[in-house]
């Protein structure tokens, strides 16, 4: 019976090591992929940058609001062509502070203005904030943009809560008593955490009073259309809706989209934000005139499939988007190493500036026009041609990720990388070979007690 005892023991200690030696990997892995996803800008001269202002002097004010803890770069870069693309609108953003803010996963932001110039009249007060996701909505690091959002909502602004922004709100005590929406995964988080805001999901957006927040990510668009029907007038929403396509919009559409939650399909992402080793770079060239959208959806795939590391490069260390954004890029000359080339913004291969062809031939390294079937651009695009390089299971899961409809994409099979396979076989193994030390010391010991074989030292 003891002898049986103790087998159960030591069975039991090399399954407890093999999964312990499981956990330290995929916390180790998550590890990782986080902080190549947060990346603090550089430090740059202030003075060195390209002057920045606003999209145009529109008579209705956008202030889309840059977090200091990391922000969603789609949360800010969608709504922001979306306003920028009417002359009704004049968008800029805003920060605590003049630094360039980081975004996850992708390239710097230069605020147009901080907090104090607002107050200071230097800039014009705004008629909509939109607030993006943000790394630490609820901590000291973000009560600056808590009390500034606070400020203009009590002046009269209307709010725009995207996605996870939302959380910002709440945190501000601005949704209390109201109806509001999130990304689907937070809702149940947030439930708990602030039962005083009615939360409703299986909507693009809610409306409530003088704020709208929206669901996951790329429902920053549709919410931003509404506002600016609202203000702007139907006429108006609907031809910048018509011009940025977004799938399924129109302005009497419903706002029911599926509700959400994680299943088996969305293991191919989990595996690659627990398992980030040996995951390609891709090289995202950008340009001076860029649109938002185009660079939003190059950054996004990636950020929410977790398949490879995209890296801004440009010919200079900033590039100032369509509608005057400016983004900090690594200059061709300090890039790292790439195993491919995007170019947001090309329709076809032939489209695709020549300095970038020829940078990328002196590297050996392939270059392509980010873009799907005939020629697709945007959040369209990136997901079919995330699909093609990838496989459809993790394109069809990035973009339920992000909320935003693939019904009219062409989604090809792709191909099948044998990276995460094979780095999940090593780390199996090396599971196996911990849970297996307890019985390895327990033959050391016996040979060393039996004087044969090979001793400890």
């Amino acid at each position: 019976m003891a002898s049986l005892s103790r087998r159960l023991i030591h069975a039991a200690l090399s399954v407890g090591l093999s999964l312990l030696a499981v956990a330290v990997l995929a916390f180790v892995g998550a590890g990782v992929a986080d902080a190549e996803g947060h990346v603090r800008p550089a430090s740059q001269e202030l003075q060195d940058l390209p002057t920045n202002r606003p999209s145009s002097s529109g008579p209705i004010v956008v202030a889309v609001v840059l977090g200091s803890s990391g922000t969603v770069g789609s949360d800010v870069l969608a709504p922001y062509e979306v306003f920028a693309s009417s002359p009704e609108f004049s968008v800029y953003t805003i920060a605590a502070h003049a630094a360039p803010a980081a975004v996850d996963g992708g390239p710097a932001i230069v605020p147009t203005y901080t907090f104090e110039d607002i107050r200071s009249g230097r800039a014009r007060q705004p008629d909509v904030v939109v607030v993006p996701a943000v790394g630490a909505p609820e901590d000291a690091e973000e009560a600056p943009m808590r009390k500034w959002i606070a400020e203009q909502s009590g002046r009269g602004a209307r709010i725009l809560g995207v996605c996870s922004g939302s959380m910002v709100l709440a945190g501000a005590g601005l949704l209390d008593g109201h109806k509001a929406t999130s990304h689907w995964s937070r809702l149940g988080a947030l439930k708990r955490s602030h039962p005083q805001v009615q939360w409703v999901g299986g909507l693009r957006f809610v409306q409530d009073g003088r704020i709208t927040t929206t669901a996951g990510v790329t429902s920053g668009i549709p919410g931003a259309l509404k506002v600016m029907e609202e203000l702007a007038g139907a006429v108006e929403a609907e031809r910048v809706g018509r011009l940025l396509n977004y799938p399924g919009w129109q302005l009497a559409a419903t706002a029911q989209i599926p509700v959400q939650s994680f299943t088996a399909s969305d293991i191919p992402i989990g595996l690659n934000a627990l398992i980030p080793w040996l995951r390609p770079t891709i090289g995202v060239w950008l340009f001076n005139g860029v649109g938002e959208i185009d660079v939003a959806s190059a950054f996004e795939v990636y950020n929410a499939s977790f398949a490879a590391r995209a890296v801004a490069i440009g010919a200079t260390d900033t590039v100032t988007t369509k509608h005057g954004l400016i983004l900090l890029t690594v200059p061709e000359r300090q890039a790292p190493s790439v195993d491919r080339l995007i170019a947001p913004g090309a329709f076809r291969d032939q489209d695709i500036d020549p300095q970038l062809r020829d940078w990328a031939a002196s590297r050996n390294v392939p270059v392509d026009a980010f873009a799907g079937a005939d020629g697709l651009l945007g959040f369209d695009g990136a997901i079919e041609y995330l699909a093609q390089h990838t496989d459809r299971a993790t394109a069809v899961s990035a973009a339920k990720m992000i909320d935003y409809p693939t019904a009219r994409l062409f989604l090809p099979a792709g191909g099948t990388s044998a990276r995460v396979p094979g780095l999940l076989a090593l780390g199996l193994v090396l599971a196996i070979l911990t849970g297996s030390l307890p019985a390895v010391i327990r033959s050391a010991i016996r040979r060393r007690r039996e004087g044969r074989g090979w001793q400890l030292p």
